[in-house]
């Protein structure tokens, strides 16, 4: 199911996917990514291209979609654990405002349906 749902935000254009840890912070764009399964790791993006990503499948061991209240709107992302339910990975949903902030509907659907098909909170 983490491909699964991995595979599925990617094909959502202006996704921010992050990793992160203490030294460093890795931040990809969805748009036009490709994503792999082989053994326990997936891989986002192309293999030879500027940017990609590879993740070990056997360390994440949920996933929650998160709806964040910020100062003036409100953030949109489905962020990965490990068992010690540290972040490992973050979609963030970008581009969900319009110039004069408001949500864009269109762009909320994207991720409503992507929450009702997985629901709150993965287990894998």
């Amino acid at each position: 199911m983490l491909f699964e749902l991995l595979s599925d935000i990617i094909k959502i254009d202006d996704v921010l996917i992050i990793t992160k840890n203490i030294g460093a912070t890795c931040e990809i764009r969805s748009n036009s990514l490709s994503i792999r399964k082989k053994e326990k790791w997936i891989t986002i993006g192309d293999n030879d291209g500027p940017a990609h990503m590879h993740v070990n499948s056997e360390m994440i061991d949920s996933a929650e979609f998160i709806q964040e209240q910020k100062p003036d709107k409100i953030s949109f992302s489905v962020r990965f654990f490990d068992k010690s339910n540290e972040r490992v990975i973050a979609a963030f949903f970008t581009k969900m405002y319009d110039e004069s902030k408001n949500l864009i509907s269109s762009r909320k659907e994207l991720y409503d349906s992507l929450h009702q098909k997985y629901s709150s909170k993965i287990e894998f």
